[in-house]
């Protein structure tokens, strides 16, 4: 006789008893590059080399004007001695935040590195004119895509997003560029203070974090 199927019970995986050990590569204070950007760059380039799908990809919290967090998942598509890079619709959820209130936080989880990045900061709006190089460099269905949908908005069916997205490709059809939405562009996350986490056997995790003090910046560990 065959045994029975298992109960939902039964099959529920056991969250809490899932373990990964770590490694016992740590990061100390003579690992760390003088500022957060340059760190930054140094772990983006080791995420890059390591193959991880989409390294690029980032967590952005934002709180609305209610005081409501919201969070979901975002590209990075620049990063200089200034800050984060990301671009988006000015009309989204994120973009309504945003306005309400600039402080932002993001998140890079590199599981697979064993690290992530954790960034405070405030976001401003690029200018218009690197909103518009960026643009220029997408392939065309997603610039089509930027005029056609209207993000975080309610929309009848899926069938009607379709239907807007072919009346954009029609409007553009002739169009040897498709210029920038006025509704779209960037947003520039200048960080107070970067967190470098790096996992540790027994969870005695690494997490030093820069802060900005003035000009400068400031280093501190924190315990896991």
């Amino acid at each position: 006789m065959a045994p029975p199927d298992p109960t939902p019970e039964q099959t529920r995986t056991d969250l809490a008893a899932l373990r990964r050990e770590y490694g016992d590569h740590g990061l100390d204070l003579p690992d760390l590059a003088p500022d957060p950007l340059t760190q930054f760059r140094r772990w983006m380039d080791d995420t890059v080399a390591s193959g991880l799908h989409e390294p690029n990809a980032m967590v952005v919290a934002t709180v609305g004007a209610d005081g409501a967090p919201s969070a979901r998942t975002v590209l990075l598509k620049a990063v200089d001695d200034r800050g984060f890079v990301f671009f988006t619709n000015y009309e989204s959820r994120k973009g309504g935040d945003l306005a309400a209130d600039p402080r932002v936080a993001l998140l890079f989880p590199w599981h697979d590195l064993q690290r992530q990045v954790r960034v405070e900061g405030t976001a401003s709006r690029v200018g218009e004119e690197e909103s518009v190089a960026y643009f220029a460099s997408r392939p065309r269905e997603s610039q089509l895509g930027a005029w056609a949908s209207p993000q975080s908005q309610v929309v009848r069916s899926r069938s009607a997003l379709d239907e807007r997205y072919g009346g954009v490709l029609s409007r553009f059809a002739a169009a040897d560029a498709v210029p920038l939405p006025p509704h779209w562009g960037g947003y520039r996350v200048a960080p107070e203070a970067v967190e470098f986490w790096q996992g540790r056997k027994g969870r005695m995790h690494d997490r030093l974090v820069y802060r900005r003090d003035g000009e400068a910046w400031r280093v501190e560990r924190l315990a896991p």
